[in-house]
């Protein structure tokens, strides 16, 4: 199945961040995928999909990568690719 023309989007309440703008602890749900990155493409057949609620878990020494977690599954991204996935910051 060939992603590589889709890109999700969900309609926004409040203002958009990117999944790499969240602090540790804090979640968002999805709003926008890029799937024109490969990246994203495999975080989608992973279950990553619009409407989800993503938190981030772990952010490396350095500062990159960053571990998400989403729908009991962890998953380790660079900053560069977590920036394409749009999100709707939620309350703490």
């Amino acid at each position: 199945m060939s992603l590589n023309i889709l890109r999700f989007v969900m309609p926004s309440s409040q203002g958009e961040i990117s999944l790499s703008d969240l602090k540790k602890g804090q979640s968002g749900r999805v709003i926008a995928i890029d799937a024109d990155d490969p990246v994203n493409q495999r975080l989608m057949i992973m279950g990553l999909l619009p409407d989800m609620q993503v938190t981030l878990v772990k952010i490396a020494p350095l500062g990159d990568p960053i571990a998400v977690q989403f729908e009991g599954r962890v998953v380790s991204l660079r900053r560069a690719e977590a920036s394409r996935v749009r999100l709707e910051p939620l309350s703490a």
